[in-house]
């Protein structure tokens, strides 16, 4: 029987009193394993020099980055972002629990508001956005965050017409209970393409808890709208889509509508995974590709050094791939093949030039966000910190 930490309106209180132990890397922790060289990160793939598509279907082996421009600067610990109908994105501060609308055009910001019982800590705070596919009809904004007792997700109605700083409704809790910790508490949301949402969760450091199916964290949700399971979920009562998760940072689908996500390792392995649902992508038993029966290796994986993944977004054929430590957005182009192996190896852009990067979104066609992560305790802030950039990728 599921836990009732499963099921709506439920309070699992499981806050984790796990510390980081010295040998984890937390958001994006030192590396202590050793892998096979990377690709260059001028972005050279180091196992197929074709320049052009094997198909006119698929993307090209190597790609480019473009940065196109700064569209805004002066962010505070910025995490989620989301867009809304017309092109304007609205971003969330970890840190100050609020949520700013920027121009899509112009880069003007406008505070919507706080969300109440946000309690940043750590790894915690106002993490995950998500705009409603019905949002034309009811505004609804929904958000993951961290309050003093476990992670949650709410939503709120957006009212541009109020004056600034006070356009957040009262949130409406969908989904409580999930635990939470001063390290992996996950956070990323997404209104997948069959209009459910999707929520990555993380283990908390207790990991135990990414095997156990009765509990939230560790895992990749899968419920409606209103924070309920879905029907065609692995097990009916029970949001779990998959688990063994460590701490899931990015979800995004690609074309022909495959999730796939991206999950820090601990000392040796950072991950992206194709999901299925139901399958156990093996953590605390395995980090990394392994081949041990029972368990889902990554499709990619990297040295925790050279990614610390945060979020993921897909354009043009690839996966693209937000890195903390790594400071450089990854490019993996996929091939159609069933069973996920990209086209070529993963190509690195950016690396260096805008520091930690948090999350990425697509922007339509050849277009993506990028956010920068350097205000957020682990970053080095430079003049205009942090940032949100337009690029042109293929």
């Amino acid at each position: 029987m599921q836990s009732p930490a499963l099921r709506k309106g439920v309070v699992a209180v499981l806050a984790s009193a796990s510390l980081l132990l010295s040998a984890c890397s937390s958001d994006d922790g030192p590396a202590v394993g050793e892998g096979p060289p990377s690709p260059s990160a001028t972005g050279t793939a180091s196992t197929s020099p074709a320049s052009k598509s094997p198909s006119p279907d698929l993307p090209p082996a190597r790609g480019s980055v473009e940065v196109v421009k700064t569209l805004t600067e002066g962010l505070a610990s910025p995490w989620g972002l989301a867009a809304l109908p017309g092109g304007d994105l609205l971003v969330a501060s970890r840190d100050d629990a609020t949520i700013t609308r920027i121009d899509g055009e112009s880069g003007g910001k406008t505070l919507l508001g706080s969300v109440p019982g946000v309690a940043p800590s750590g790894e915690g705070g106002l993490l995950g956005l998500a705009v409603a596919p019905t949002f034309g009809a009811d505004h609804l904004i929904y958000a993951y965050f961290t309050t003093e007792s476990d992670n949650r997700i709410a939503r709120m109605q957006y009212d541009e017409k109020k004056p600034a700083g006070r356009q957040l409704g009262a949130p409406d809790t969908i989904l409580r209970g999930i635990p939470k910790g001063s390290i992996h508490n996950g956070g990323r949301i997404a209104f997948g393409p069959d209009r459910m949402l999707y929520a990555g969760t993380g283990e908390t450091g207790d990991t135990g808890l990414a095997q156990d199916k009765a509990s939230l964290a560790g895992k990749i949700l899968r419920m409606t709208p209103d924070g309920e399971p879905v029907h065609g979920n692995p097990e009916g009562d029970s949001l779990v889509y998959s688990y063994g998760h460590r701490n899931v940072q990015g979800l995004a689908w690609d074309g022909g509508r495959q999730l796939w996500a991206s999950e820090f390792g601990q000392n040796t392995w950072d991950e992206l995974n194709r999901i299925e649902p139901g399958k156990n992508y093996g953590w605390p038993e395995v980090e990394g590709k392994k081949d041990e029966s029972g368990f889902v290796d990554p499709v990619a994986q990297w040295k925790t050094s050279e990614a610390s993944p945060s979020g993921t977004a897909y354009a043009e054929g690839s996966i693209w791939m937000a890195g903390l430590r790594g400071e450089r957005l990854w490019r993996i182009p996929l091939s159609g093949k069933p069973g996920g192996e990209p086209l070529a190896a993963p190509q690195a852009f950016l690396d260096g030039k805008y520091g930690r990067l948090r999350t990425v979104l697509a922007a339509g066609g050849d277009k993506l966000w990028l956010v920068t992560s350097n205000t957020d305790g682990r970053g080095t802030p430079k003049p205009g910190d942090d940032r949100i950039l337009l690029l042109k990728v293929r």
